[in-house]
């Protein structure tokens, strides 16, 4: 099972941070083309925060059955131990609780223009902790 979970958590990622990078990328354009904020932008965000959201899931229930989770957490002195069991969960729960953040804000708010810049921060912000705290040599 630990297998299993461990390839979908590291293939989910490449299609959650996809949607991501396009979400930011969207919101940054309509941002600064001054464009009306329109259902096909809502959906993108949305596809963004239901896919950080599912890696999260698998995230947490990988953490608790991974050697590399929960059971090596007191052993900060070795740096891939310590990324794994504490940075990379840590830091990823913090941008998802961002870009979860920005979904909320961005329905309270009326002008495209504070609609597009809620997301272009809040978004921008989760994606660059959540490349931040990558374990890279794990992926290649």
């Amino acid at each position: 099972m630990y297998s299993i979970l461990q390839k979908f958590h590291s293939g989910w990622a490449y299609v959650a941070l996809l949607v991501l990078v396009i979400a930011v990328i969207n919101a940054i354009i309509g941002m600064s083309s001054k464009k009306e904020f329109t259902l096909k932008d809502r959906k993108i965000a949305l596809f963004g925060l239901i896919g950080t959201h599912v890696q999260l899931l698998i995230g947490l229930i990988l953490y608790f059955v991974s050697p590399l989770g929960l059971d090596s957490l007191g052993q900060m002195s070795d740096k891939a131990l310590r990324l794994t069991s504490l940075e990379h969960p840590l830091i990823n729960l913090i941008a998802i609780t961002l870009i979860t953040i920005g979904w909320s804000k961005h329905k309270k708010l009326t002008t495209s223009e504070s609609k597009f810049k809620t997301f272009s921060i809040f978004y921008g912000l989760g994606l660059v902790l959540i490349l931040s705290r990558i374990p890279w040599s794990l992926w290649f």
